[in-house]
C-alpha cells in the first residue's frame, strides 16, 4: 500500500465496518501490495491497458483450451451445445468482469486478484477462506497447463504403446503414467527456477510470447481455408483396437461434415476412460476463462487501473469469446468427429507446418503455467502479510533480499506436483473449474455486498453493473457447480433406519405386496415389458437385474461398475422407478441364483421373479433413434470396439440377430423356474410385451371415456389348463393371479380397466352352477370386481380324457368329481408349498394343447390388453424340461401380451 493514497484505500474499504478490517488495513497498510507479479520495484507504474491487461488476460484465457481442446468439445458437445457452453460460460464471466471493473474503478486497487477484493469489502473471515480456495485454484491450474503441455509433448514424441498405432514423428520419449509424471515434475520445475528468480524474467518474455501465440493462431485460421482433404492417423492411445492404424479424415469444408458434427455425441474420453458429459465437457471447456483476474492482479502496476482494467479485460473476454466461437464452427465443417474425439492435437495434424503448432502450445501453455504458479504464491503471500492465520504461515512470508517471498513459491511449487499426480489434464479440469466459480460468486457476491450496503465512499467511476448483474453472476456460478446435496445424506439415514425397523418376522399377508425382480437380457428390446412391470409393482420394490456372462479372476476390474450409469439413464427415459442390480457370472442361472440371494435389505426383498419368455421371436430394438433429454445423447450412439457385442457402448449391446446364439438353453431356462420355486418366489413369464404400447394404452383409454366406453380388459384363466382333471380354482396359485391382476387394475394407468375372470366348466354338469356361485362369493369377500364368463370347454377336455383311455362326462362323473374335488382342496391346504414338487405326471398332447390356445382367443372379444394364465411346475424329472416348456410355448402362443403366473405365497385374506 503506498503512502501517497490513503483517501482511495479508505474509498474502497470503506464498505466493512468490522473491526477485523480495520487491524488487516492497520497491519497491512506500511507494507507493500500484495505480491506485484510484473513490476520491476516498487510503486513502479509503466503498464498501460495492453501490455497491462489486455495481454496476459488472453494469455491466460487461451493456451490449453484454444490448441488442445477445441476439437473435443465440440466432438463431444456438437456445434449446439459448444455454442450453448460457451454463451453460458461467457455469460457467467461477464458479470464478473463488470463487478471486478466496479471493485476496481472504485479506489487504489493493490495487487492480489480476488482476495484483496474481498477481503476489503467483505471483511477477513470471508476474504481469507476465499483466499485459500482462490489458492488452490492457482495451484490446481499450474498443474492443469503442465499436463497439458505434457499430453501435447506425448502426442508428437511419446512412443507409442505396444499394439497401437504408430503415428509419425520423433517419437522417442518412453510413454505411461509415471513417465508422464517425471516429464510434468521436469516441466514443473522449470517454472519453479524461474518464480525463484523473479517474476519479471516471466514479464520479459510475454511480449515474445504474445508474438508467436497470434503467428500460430493467424496460421491456423488461414489451414482451413488454403489446405485441403488430409487423412490423419489417429494417436495409439486414443481407445480404437485393432492391428491396423485407424485413421480420419480432414474433410475441408464439407456440407456434410458440418451437419455431421451438429448434435452432440458424448463418448469415452480416451485420455482418462471416463464417460463424457455436458457437465464434464463444460468443465474442460471452462477453463479457457479463467484467466479474467490477470489483468486486474496488475494493478498495483498500471499507469491507470481504473482504465486500464475495465477496457483491457473487456476487450480481452470479447476477443477469445470471437475466436472460441469461430474456431468451432471451422472446425465443425471441417473435421469428421472421430477426428475431433480421437486425436486432440489434431491443429498440429492438419497445419501446413506442424511444429508451428506445437511451439505455439508449448509457450503459451508453460506461460500460463507459470503465470498459475506466481499468482498461488503470491496469494499465499499475502494471506500471511495479513496475518489471518496467526503463525501458521509465518514461514512463509520469508523473502530473498529483492523482495521475492522464495518459500511461499517454494510452498506452492510442492503443492502443484502433488496434484500432478492425478494423471491427465480432464482429471482435474472440473476441480479447477469448481474453485474459479466459487471465486467468481464471491467477487460478485462483494459487489452486491457493496451495492446494497449503500457505502457513501462506493462510488466507482465503472457504472456498467447494478446489483442484478451482481446477483446473476452469482446464481450462474453456483448453478454450474456440481454440490453434493445435504439431502442425500439424511435421505440415507431415514432409510438405514426404517429399513431396521421393517421386520420381516412381523410380516402379514394382509400387507403384502408384490416385490419384482425383473431379468433384462437386452433392455433395447424390452421397454414394453419394463414400463407394463412398472405398473405392476404396486408401490412395490422393483429390481431391474442383469447378468454379464464372465469371471472377474482374469478381469482388471469389475467390468459392470461403468455401466449403472447407462442402465440408470434408462431408467430415467423410461420413467419408471426402480433399482438396477448388475451381476458377474460365469452362467445365467448362477447369476440369477445370486440376484434371488442377495437383491434387497431386510423386509425389502424380491418375492416374485419376472422373466421374458424364450421362444424364437427375433427381438427388436426399442431404442433405435431414441434420445436422451438429459444429456441430448441417442442411445443408438456408437463407440468403436472390436467386439460387436459392444458396438452400442456406452449403452446397450445391440440385439440378437436371427442367427446369434442365446446366453442360455431351455432347460438351463427352466432350471430358473425350478430355483426361483425352490426359494419360496413366486415366477411370472412376460410373452409378447414387444405388442405391449402403454402410451396406447393411456390414450385409448381417454378416447373411450368421453364416448362412455369400457377401458381396457385383463383377463384371468385362474385354471391350471394343462392340467385339467384339475378342478380347484381356489389354490394358492389362482389366488395370486387373481391378487397381481387386482393390483394391476388399482393403477392409475389401468384404472378403467375390467377383469374378466373365465370359468372352464363341462356344459353337462350339474356343478356349473355351483361353481360360478362359489367363485362369485370368493370374489366378494375378497372385495375384487370382475365379470365372471362361464367356458364350456367339453370338446377340449374330451381330448384328454381320451388320451386317458375314458370319458368322465355330466351327471355320470358327478359324484367322483365332488369326491375328487373335496380331495384336492385338502390336498392344497395341506401342502407345503416350499418343498413339495410335483411331477405334474398328465401328459398332454399337442392337439389337446393347440385346442385349449383356440378357446382361449375364441373367448378373448374384445380383444383383452394383458392376459393372466396359471403356469404349471416344472416336472421333478429334468428331462421333460423341454417338453415343459413345449407346451407352455403351445399354450400362449399368438395370445398377445401375456403373463404365465406359478404363484407359491399366499397374498389374499378376508380378514380385517
Amino acid at each position: 500500500m503506498s503512502e501517497k493514497t490513503p483517501l482511495l484505500h479508505y474509498r474502497l474499504t470503506s464498505g466493512s465496518t468490522s473491526p477485523e478490517t480495520k487491524n488487516v488495513h492497520d497491519h497491512s497498510k506500511a507494507k507493500a501490495g500484495i505480491g506485484r507479479l510484473w513490476a520491476k520495484e516498487k510503486g513502479d507504474r509503466k503498464l498501460g491497458v495492453m501490455v497491462g491487461v489486455v495481454v496476459p488476460t488472453l494469455l491466460s484465457m487461451f493456451s490449453v483450451v484454444v490448441f488442445l481442446r477445441i476439437g473435443f468439445v465440440v466432438g463431444q458437445a456438437g456445434v449446439y451445445q459448444s455454442i450453448v457452453m460457451f454463451l453460458v460460460a461467457y455469460l457467467i464471466i461477464t458479470m464478473t468482469v463488470l463487478s471486478v471493473c466496479a471493485i476496481s474503478t472504485n479506489g487504489a486497487l493493490d495487487a492480489g486478484g480476488a482476495y484483496y477484493m474481498i477481503s476489503r469489502a467483505l471483511g477477513p473471515e470471508f476474504g481469507g477462506s476465499i483466499g485459500i480456495m482462490f489458492f488452490f485454484a492457482n495451484v490446481c491450474g499450474s498443474a492443469l497447463y503442465i499436463l497439458g503441455l505434457v499430453e501435447a509433448i506425448m502426442s508428437t514424441f511419446g512412443i507409442p504403446e505396444e499394439g497401437t498405432a504408430v503415428v509419425a514423428g520423433l517419437q522417442v520419449l518412453p510413454s505411461g503414467y509415471w513417465w508422464s509424471l517425471l516429464y510434468g515434475t521436469a516441466l514443473l520445475f522449470i517454472c519453479f527456477i524461474v518464480c525463484l528468480v523473479g517474476a519479471h524474467i516471466y514479464a520479459k518474455a510475454t511480449f515474445v510470447i504474445v508474438i508467436i501465440f497470434v503467428v500460430v493462431l493467424t496460421t491456423i485460421f488461414i489451414n482451413f481455408i488454403i489446405v485441403g482433404p488430409i487423412v490423419v492417423m489417429l494417436p495409439g492411445n486414443s481407445g480404437l483396437n485393432g492391428t491396423s492404424t485407424r485413421t480420419a479424415n480432414y474433410t475441408g469444408f464439407r456440407r456434410h461434415t458440418f451437419e455431421g458434427n451438429l448434435l452432440p455425441n458424448y463418448t469415452v474420453d480416451y485420455t482418462t476412460g471416463a464417460m463424457m458429459s455436458f457437465a464434464k465437457v463444460f468443465a474442460v471447456m471452462f477453463n479457457g476463462c479463467t484467466g479474467i483476474m490477470a489483468g486486474s492482479n496488475m494493478s498495483g502496476d498500471l499507469k491507470n487501473p481504473s482504465y486500464a482494467i475495465p477496457r483491457g479485460t473487456l476487450a480481452a473476454v470479447l476477443t477469445t469469446f470471437i475466436t472460441y466461437n469461430v474456431l468451432s464452427l471451422l472446425v465443425a465443417g471441417s473435421c469428421e468427429r472421430i477426428l475431433l474425439q480421437k486425436d486432440y492435437n489434431f491443429l498440429g495434424d492438419i497445419n501446413i507446418w506442424p511444429p508451428l503448432v506445437t511451439i505455439g502450445i508449448y509457450s503459451s501453455t508453460i506461460s500460463a503455467a507459470m503465470s498459475n504458479l506466481i499468482g498461488a504464491s503470491r496469494i499465499l503471500y499475502a494471506l500471511s502479510k495479513d496475518n489471518l492465520f496467526g503463525g501458521f504461515l509465518a514461514l512463509v512470508r520469508k523473502t530473498s533480499l529483492s523482495g521475492n517471498p522464495w518459500f511461499s513459491v517454494l510452498v506452492s511449487w510442492l503443492l502443484v506436483q502433488v496434484v500432478l499426480f492425478a494423471g491427465q489434464l480432464n482429471t482435474i479440469a472440473s476441480i479447477v473449474t469448481i474453485f474459479f466459480l466459487l471465486v467468481y460468486a464471491a467477487v460478485n457476491l462483494a459487489c452486491l455486498a457493496l451495492e446494497l450496503a449503500s457505502a457513501p465512499n462506493f462510488r466507482p467511476s465503472f457504472r456498467c453493473f447494478t446489483w442484478h448483474t451482481c446477483t446473476l453472476g452469482i446464481l450462474g456460478s453456483l448453478v454450474m457447480i456440481n454440490w453434493g446435496y445435504i439431502s442425500q445424506a439424511l435421505i440415507f439415514h431415514q432409510v438405514r433406519k426404517y429399513l431396521l425397523m421393517l421386520d420381516v418376522r412381523k410380516d402379514h399377508v394382509k400387507f403384502w405386496r408384490p416385490q419384482l425382480l425383473l431379468m433384462v437380457a437386452n433392455p433395447r428390446s424390452c421397454t414394453g415389458l419394463m414400463t407394463f412391470i412398472n405398473d405392476l409393482k404396486k408401490s412395490g420394490l422393483y429390481v431391474l437385474g442383469h447378468v454379464k456372462l464372465g469371471l472377474l479372476d482374469g478381469l482388471p476390474s469389475d467390468p459392470l461398475q461403468s455401466r449403472y450409469d447407462s442402465w440408470l439413464s434408462l431408467v430415467d427415459h423410461l420413467n419408471i422407478k426402480a433399482f438396477v442390480n448388475l451381476t458377474l457370472a460365469d452362467s445365467v442361472r448362477h447369476g440369477v441364483q445370486n440376484l434371488l440371494f442377495i437383491t434387497g435389505f431386510g423386509g425389502m426383498r424380491p418375492n416374485t421373479l419376472v422373466l421374458g419368455f424364450y421362444d424364437d421371436c427375433i427381438p427388436e430394438d426399442d431404442l433405435q433413434g431414441k434420445m436422451l433429454l438429459s444429456t441430448g445423447t441417442g442411445f443408438d450412439a456408437v463407440t468403436p470396439s472390436i467386439d460387436r457385442g459392444e458396438q452400442r457402448s456406452p449403452f446397450f449391446p445391440d440385439v440378437r440377430g436371427a442367427y446369434d446364439l442365446k446366453d442360455l438353453g431351455e432347460e438351463e431356462y427352466v432350471s430358473l423356474i425350478a430355483d426361483a420355486v425352490k426359494m419360496g418366489k413366486n415366477v411370472t413369464l412376460a410373452r409378447n410385451f414387444n405388442q405391449f404400447n402403454r402410451e396406447v394404452l393411456v390414450s385409448g383409454k381417454k378416447i373411450h371415456s368421453h364416448r362412455r366406453m369400457t377401458g381396457p380388459f385383463v383377463d384371468v384363466w385362474p385354471l391350471n389348463l394343462l392340467q385339467p382333471d384339475s378342478r380347484a380354482y381356489v389354490d394358492i396359485c389362482s389366488l395370486f393371479l387373481l391378487q397381481l391382476a387386482c393390483v394391476l387394475q388399482e393403477t392409475r394407468a389401468w384404472k378403467h380397466a375390467r377383469l374378466r375372470l373365465f370359468l372352464c366348466v363341462e356344459a353337462g354338469c350339474s356343478l356349473k352352477k355351483e361353481e360360478e356361485k362359489k367363485l362369485r362369493s370368493m370374489l366378494k369377500e375378497l372385495r375384487i370386481s370382475a365379470r365372471v364368463q362361464m367356458v364350456a370347454w367339453d370338446q377340449v377336455v374330451e381330448l384328454h380324457w381320451q388320451r386317458r383311455g375314458g370319458k368322465v362326462r355330466g351327471n355320470l362323473a358327478e359324484s367322483a368329481l365332488n369326491v375328487e374335488m373335496k380331495e384336492r382342496r385338502e390336498e392344497v391346504e395341506k401342502e407345503d408349498v416350499f418343498q413339495i414338487f410335483p411331477n405334474n405326471a398328465a401328459q398332454m398332447t399337442d392337439e389337446y394343447i393347440c385346442a385349449v390356445n383356440n378357446l382361449i382367443r375364441r373367448h378373448g372379444a374384445p380383444k383383452p390388453a394383458v392376459r393372466f394364465l396359471y403356469l404349471p411346475r416344472p416336472p421333478a424329472d429334468t428331462s421333460l424340461y423341454c417338453t415343459y416348456l413345449h407346451q407352455v410355448d403351445m399354450l400362449s402362443r399368438d395370445l398377445g401380451p401375456t403373463l404365465l403366473i406359478q404363484g407359491v405365497t399366499p397374498v389374499v385374506t378376508t380378514d380385517l
